[in-house]
């Protein structure tokens, strides 16, 4: 059962507290009670409950939430259920937050990775609203057992939202979870775990296939993996795809990439997918040495993770983001942790040999326009492009590596408009 410490903050007031990754939660007695959590009930729509290996009775705490809870139907079960968190206007409410915030840091193009069918109203009503500054790419969620009537819908919605300022299109899949609750796939133990070394969330088999059968209907995929078997399981299925179908530009990307083997580097090139990486996750103050990511991993094995450099030098195309709200916003911060691996403080550097200098300025730009298939118009100050750019308070190829954070947007364009400039409230 939960710890009597949260009942005596909480009481009878059902309450959830969501990890700073979302992968996971912690409810309480009351919640549990308010969400028909139970010994003979784990399975659960939004998650699936640990259970004490004793008593066989839940815990309190819920793995798989990322996956589970933020997909179509597990969203719209916390709705019913009365969870505020999951309103409709609480939704709006971060979301048009969250524009403003990406304006403000420079960021013209915007990719929410994982959207239900049901999300894209949202974004009508931010642009009906005059809160879409930025252009969007959204990916639709597509968890296990997606029928052919909802690629349907998805490929529908992608014809209905194919313009420059929201498009939708690429679908967002999960192979493996994450280290920390060591719930990634890994090809051996988790250090101190005995045999365990997390599971695929369907077999290596059956993922080719069905990556293979949407590669056939035409769709780009964005596969989370953090596990260096989970991200060779999506290496593989690729290798499949493109020997059933035919080799096409599909740019696939893995999402994370947080513990690579060195055999699957040059695997990224050869078969034309991108590293979507987040370089502020291996800050080491997030997932250095005392940090739950690098004593699961194991000391043995911290040479693969992120390794970014490795990548840049094989020919990978990067393609940097923030995993926001994971991690900070700010591509600054991110921009100078790919730079030095260090951490915010300054200190020690964790794993340097896979630093890269200006790679982590392109991965930001052209990285990740070549990504989404916007490279003829967008990552570049080019004649003939769409006139989005940042004028930045710095120039942060030439200032010493621990002045980029700090660095602002002082002025915002957006197809030749000023939307945001630095000192005023919001956008213009």
């Amino acid at each position: 059962m939960p710890s009597r410490s949260a009942s005596a903050v909480t009481g009878d007031t059902p309450a959830i507290v969501l990890s700073y990754d979302v992968h996971t939660a912690w409810l309480n007695t009351a919640a549990m009670r308010r969400l028909g959590v139970a010994k003979d009930r784990t399975d659960l729509p939004f998650g699936t409950a640990a259970v004490d290996p004793e008593t066989g009775e839940p815990t309190g705490f819920v793995k798989v939430f990322a996956i589970k809870g933020l997909s179509r139907d597990g969203h719209r079960a916390l709705r019913e259920l009365g969870v505020p968190w999951a309103s409709p206007d609480r939704q709006y409410g971060r979301l048009a937050k969250s524009l403003d915030d990406a304006i403000g840091f420079g960021i013209t193009t915007v990719v929410e990775p994982q959207d239900s069918l049901d999300d894209l109203e949202l974004y009508e009503r931010a642009r009906a609203e005059g809160r879409l500054h930025s252009r969007i790419v959204a990916a639709l969620f597509h968890p296990r057992g997606t029928t052919e009537e909802e690629l349907d819908a998805f490929a529908a919605a992608a014809r209905m939202y194919a313009g420059d300022r929201l498009r939708v299109g690429p679908l967002k899949l999960y192979i493996d979870d994450v280290v920390e609750p060591r719930t990634a796939a890994l090809l051996e133990p988790y250090t101190g775990c005995g045999a365990h070394r997390g599971e695929t969330f369907c077999p290596a088999e059956e993922f080719a296939e069905l990556l293979a059968g949407l590669d056939a209907r035409g769709f780009q995929c964005f596969v989370h993996a953090t596990g260096d078997r989970g991200i060779r399981t999506v290496l593989d299925a690729v290798e499949h795809a493109r020997t059933v179908n035919g080799p096409r530009d599909a740019r696939h990307q893995v999402v994370h990439v947080e513990c690579l083997d060195p055999a699957d580097v040059p695997r990224f090139a050869a078969l034309g997918v991108v590293a979507c990486m987040q370089p502020r996750h291996c800050a080491p103050e997030i997932a250095g040495p005392g940090q739950g990511w690098a004593e699961n991993v194991g000391e043995d094995r911290w040479h693969k993770a992120w390794p970014m450099r490795s990548l840049a030098e094989a020919d990978a195309v990067p393609a940097f983001s923030s995993d926001w709200n994971v991690a900070e916003m700010d591509p600054m911060i991110g921009i100078y942790t790919a730079v030095t691996r260090r951490p915010l403080d300054g200190g020690a550097p964790w794993q340097p040999a896979e630093t890269v200098d200006v790679a982590a300025v392109y991965g930001y730009t052209m990285g990740s326009a070549y990504a989404n298939f916007l490279e003829a118009d967008r990552g570049s100050r080019t004649v003939g492009k769409a006139a989005d750019f940042v004028v930045l308070s710095r120039d942060i190829l030439a200032v010493a590596p621990d002045r980029i954070p700090g660095t602002v947007a002082e002025t915002v364009v957006v197809a030749g408009e000023v939307v945001h400039r630095a000192g005023r409230p919001g956008p213009l």
